[in-house]
């Protein structure tokens, strides 16, 4: 679990990636949730595009994703959320 000075820490190194995942109108497939595994093992900290209109499908896709990836919700902002899971070699140091 990641206490605050950490998670502002994450969202300060946020802004700077663009998204690396898409998740479009066929929701949370199996395939997105293989590509937002790979893509948490090279970068540890990714930024995902949820094209979902309502906010609280976004919300649960937000959930869903951090469940299945055990990765930690960092921010999310209209149709973009951005989460953080550390790797064996970690390249983000924590302060």
């Amino acid at each position: 679990m990641l206490n605050s000075k950490k998670i502002a820490h994450l969202k300060s190194l946020s802004h700077g990636i663009k998204p690396v995942v898409q998740i479009g109108n066929k929701g949370l497939s199996d395939s997105v949730i293989n590509e937002i595994k790979l893509n948490l093992k090279a970068h540890e900290l990714i930024k995902i595009n949820v094209q979902e209109n309502d906010k609280a499908k976004r919300v649960h896709i937000l959930t869903s994703i951090c469940e299945k990836v055990e990765a930690e919700s960092i921010n999310h902002i209209g149709k973009q959320i951005v989460i953080f899971k550390e790797s064996e070699n970690t390249k983000i140091v924590l302060p």
